[in-house]
């Protein structure tokens, strides 16, 4: 009874905080400043002193968010339990909040960041099942509603591969763990990432799902340009588990696609080819596949979350096979991810042909810089707008009156534009 009411009275103050830590921007680090932390100024008191107010005000800007989505969607089970592990890690992080920066509290605050990485493993693919569970129901969602939950679920899914990376950084140069990184790793980041070495394991991973579902999978075909040096391979300053997760989805979409498309009962199936180039700004990764290719009129629902045409996975946490397809989430937080470090990831696609997805990668560690939603008054406005009506003609519409379409159109001239919402 005592620690039930001990619960409720440090919950009665999260409010308060959240609006306190929610009115702060995050503050974006590159990948050179990551690395130089960890190579030459490695301090843990001061990693405690800015993670301890980072990490609130990236999560209360999230979770601020997260209040604005439909009613219909913040009610589904999995979006429930996916807000109580955030109000819980708040909680958290909060014990730290006014603590004497001594070592036997930086050893407690490690191992809370631990736990708080562990109790969000599956964030991801309980986020996709509350939407799962959102359509299955008996609620219709109005093209509004879908545009505001594309615009949120790109900016949760952003923030917590941001939080996920500062936590990386500090349990993994200040904890006692390595996580399978090698020596020369500065936390999760590789000094010198081999680019072809990141893809082949990708495609080796890819490939032996793709055997499990269709006993057999194309071959691979890798190609290299080096621009800066022609004799030496692709390396980089990275983090190469990103760029294997932007890889791996690829390499799936791009085997289903081809193994679909040709049949299997196929003698042989094109091989999947990999153009890798290294240029005065971009490292740059061209996937390609004779997959059959997308149709234009669906291009653009590519990365849209929860488009698939695949079968709906099982839940999370019913078995240990990871599916080869079936969230719609893969190639969107693919994308998330290019993204993140100031890089993209561009799909464009032959019908009855195949498909290019081309990653870009800044060269550059120092431009390199993080990718950051922030929760502001212009953000907020976003799930308050109606949806643009369209202005050009299309396909198969009825003619509006004159007078209704100007309207329309005319109130565009009118609306000023929207403030970047983005930490740059």
């Amino acid at each position: 009874m005592k620690l039930t009411l001990l619960l409720l009275n440090s919950l009665k103050g999260l409010p308060a905080r959240m609006d306190h830590y929610s009115r702060f921007s995050p503050s974006p680090l590159s990948i050179k400043q990551f690395l130089e932390f960890g190579m030459k100024s490695a301090n843990e008191k001061k990693s405690f002193e800015f993670l301890r107010q980072e990490l609130p005000i990236r999560i209360c800007n999230m979770m601020k968010e997260m209040n604005l989505l439909p009613e219909k969607l913040l009610k589904m089970p999995s979006v429930k339990l996916v807000n109580s592990w955030y109000l819980q890690t708040l909680q958290d992080l909060l014990e730290f909040e006014d603590s004497v920066n001594d070592s036997p509290t930086r050893e407690r605050f490690t191992e809370s960041l631990t736990t708080i990485r562990n109790r969000h493993a599956n964030v991801v693919e309980t986020i996709a099942q509350g939407v799962l569970e959102m359509r299955e129901g008996k609620w219709n969602v109005d093209p509004h509603e879908e545009c505001n939950i594309q615009y949120f679920l790109d900016r949760f899914l952003m923030s917590r591969i941001s939080i996920r990376m500062l936590i990386n950084q500090h349990t993994l140069v200040f904890g006692s763990e390595t996580n399978g990184h090698s020596s020369r790793h500065i936390g999760s980041i590789d000094p010198n990432c081999d680019v072809v070495s990141v893809t082949q394991d990708a495609y080796d991973s890819a490939r032996y799902l793709c055997d499990q579902y269709y006993l057999a999978s194309p071959e691979l075909e890798i190609f290299t340009k080096n621009g800066s040096d022609p004799t030496s391979g692709i390396h980089m300053v990275y983090v190469p588990s990103h760029l294997y997760h932007i890889l791996f989805e690829i390499f799936k979409n791009s085997m289903r696609a081809v193994m679909e498309h040709h049949g299997v009962a196929a003698e042989e199936f094109p091989k999947i080819k990999v153009m890798v180039t290294k240029g005065k700004e971009d490292v740059t990764i061209k996937v390609s596949d004779e997959g059959g290719g997308i149709p234009r009129s669906v291009t653009d629902e590519m990365f849209n979350y929860m488009y698939t045409t695949a079968p709906s996975p099982p839940k999370p946490g019913t078995t240990t096979i990871p599916p080869l397809a079936g969230y719609g989430f893969g190639l969107p937080i693919g994308r998330l991810y290019a993204k993140y470090f100031q890089g993209d990831l561009q799909v464009s696609s032959m019908d009855g042909y195949g498909t290019d997805a081309v990653i870009y990668l800044k060269k550059l560690s120092s431009e390199a810089n993080e990718l950051l939603p922030v929760f502001n008054s212009s953000a907020s406005r976003h799930y308050k707008t109606p949806a643009i009506t369209h202005d050009w003609s299309r396909a198969g519409n009825h003619v509006r009156p004159y007078h209704s379409i100007y309207r329309s159109m005319s109130r565009c001239y009118k609306t000023t534009s929207i403030p970047v919402t983005l930490a740059n």
